[in-house]
């Protein structure tokens, strides 16, 4: 019996969905109104050579509605591109020019990929946010119509920076969409055009248009933080350096966005080549003092009051405080940590600190400013919730004598967290509450030190565990959360799934219940468990 040709599935549902709404729009939904308009361009109708692209699959309102919303509402990355200039750019050039196409859908695909995004995405269509299949079917269909036209430009011989804005989308979609060696290979790809341009090199800049050469600036260090902090989660090695000068604002209006910014920058200048040859092992071990010395670099690199935007300052304390979890993880890894250590930094109960310094500052931001940063985000929330669970199953734990929170009502506070950030409780919240099973068994903490098993990077080691682990209800989430606390004291409400747009639903289909442990109360245990983890055992957590 001969097989049906074409998509199947969800994928030929989507393509089906799209192409008959475009259909029964009107003309004056899909095309410009050439009274209006410098350049006129009918995005329904098939481009002109060299090139031609799926006219079924990118709309104008699509386009539009994308381009409005990315410089709306997601002001960290915005600004390496002029509004005014790219759609003027779209307007006159998509039906000519394959890489402004190709510019504009990857634009397009990084919208559609954000955790919970609800817009329009074509005449009459919309694509909602959990679960997300039909906007990430539609970012996937895109990705494939790029792949496919980029294979015509001669992007690498002749790069321009559209050729790396392109790149850096394509990194950002398969970063959240997890796929991460395609991922990783458009972002060295990305700094490598940038290195062909020349871009590294501070005398690049002397000449050409000074505009332009502001948001070759902008996107070379946007590069460089990028590289950094997914190099650093996921043991690969460096390319960029900070060897040319810093990015500016164009304008009073610039400031507290680029300030922001310019923290990061500040940040990330702290994790150099010596860092990352002792993080992924090619060199060996580090000294107490070196590591001390760095953590006080990270303290030293931002000022008492961050002068930004709310967005920004969530990514800077953030990346802050998450910073300060690796540099402790790589000290203990050294063998260089004590219990008898008078300097803070260099102890086994350091992550509770800065577990706690995090909370205190988050408690501050709003969820909606947070939650613009995306998965990346959620990865620093989760290394350092794991960071504690470590640390509260191996170290002996005192009352606390400041009246603050007790590490368990620390790690109970992350759960929360993670659980209502949009991206979150898909992924890292069932990976999280596993961890939580299997490493504290039991809410009484250890009479002694015990031998400490740290992942360098656990979002990174979490790429390896398959995403098909999932709670299924808030119950069971709540009862991980109940052995935490004692039965007396819960400060938090249990976690329940909500019908708005801003929280995550927590009951998606086809799951895997992760292992439950015991908590007071004879609560039940499941048995169903996880695919086993790599942790290698660093033999610097005995005590001196």
């Amino acid at each position: 019996m001969p097989q049906k040709k074409g998509p199947k599935g969800l994928r030929a549902k989507v393509i089906s969905e799209i192409r008959a709404t475009q259909q029964q729009a009107s003309p004056s939904d899909i095309a410009v109104n050439d009274a209006e308009q410098p350049c006129s361009f009918k995005f329904n109708s098939m481009p002109p050579p060299p090139y031609s692209h799926s006219t079924a699959l990118l709309s104008k309102q699509t386009i539009d509605t994308c381009v409005e919303f990315y410089f709306g509402n997601m002001p960290t990355t915005a600004w390496i591109l002029n509004e005014h200039s790219l759609r003027e750019m779209i307007t006159c050039r998509i039906a000519s020019d394959a890489e402004v196409y190709c510019l504009a859908a990857s634009l397009c695909a990084f919208v559609m990929v954000q955790p919970g995004m609800s817009l329009a995405v074509g005449p009459g269509s919309h694509y909602k946010g959990e679960p997300p299949e039909h906007r990430y079917g539609y970012a996937n269909m895109i990705l494939d119509e790029i792949s496919r036209i980029r294979k015509n430009i001669d992007y690498v011989g002749a790069p321009t920076v559209n050729s790396i804005h392109i790149s850096f989308f394509l990194f950002s979609c398969y970063f959240t969409l997890e796929k991460q060696n395609v991922c990783w290979y458009h972002l060295r790809e990305a700094a490598t055009l940038a290195q062909i341009m020349g871009m590294h090199d501070e005398s690049s800049y002397a000449n050409g248009d000074d505009v332009e050469n502001m948001y070759k600036r902008r996107m070379y260090w946007l590069l460089f933080v990028t590289e950094r902090a997914y190099c650093l989660e996921r043991h690969r090695p460096l390319t960029l350096q900070p060897t040319i000068e810093l990015p500016a604002p164009q304008d009073i209006g610039e400031t507290e966005v680029m300030n922001g910014f310019l923290y990061l920058i500040s940040l990330f200048r702290c994790i150099d080549d010596e860092f990352m040859a002792l993080w992924n092992k090619s060199k060996k071990r580090a000294s107490a003092a070196w590591l001390s010395e760095l953590q006080q670099q990270l303290t030293d690199a931002l000022p008492p009051e961050l002068k930004t935007t709310e967005g920004q300052a969530a990514d800077v304390r953030i990346t802050f405080h998450w910073l300060r979890v690796m540099v402790w993880q790589l000290s203990i890894a050294s063998g260089a940590l004590s219990s008898t250590s008078n300097n803070v930094s260099m102890t086994f109960k350091y992550p509770i600190d800065v577990a706690s310094d995090m909370i205190r500052d988050i408690e501050a931001l709003s969820k909606q400013s947070m939650e613009v940063h995306g998965i990346g985000l959620i990865e620093k929330l989760f290394d350092v919730a794991c960071t504690l669970t470590d640390v509260i199953s191996c170290v002996p734990l005192g009352p606390s004598a400041d009246g603050s929170r007790s590490s368990t009502e620390l790690l109970d506070r992350y759960l929360k967290l993670i659980s209502q950030l949009r991206g979150g409780s898909s992924r890292y919240l069932p990976l999280l509450l596993a961890k939580v099973s299997e490493t504290i068994p039991t809410i009484t903490p250890p009479a002694e030190a015990l031998r400490m098993s740290i992942t360098q990077g656990y979002a990174g080691a979490a790429d390896k565990i398959s995403n098909t682990v999932q709670y299924t209800s808030s119950t069971e989430i709540g009862t991980v959360r109940a052995s935490l606390l004692p039965q007396t004291h819960r400060p938090y409400g249990s976690y329940s799934p909500s019908t708005s747009a801003s929280e995550v639903n927590l009951t998606p289909q086809s799951v895997v219940t992760p292992p439950m442990y015991s908590g007071p109360a004879g609560l039940g245990a499941q048995t169903q468990p996880l695919p086993p983890r790599s942790r290698p055992s660093m033999a610097g957590a005995a005590q001196r």
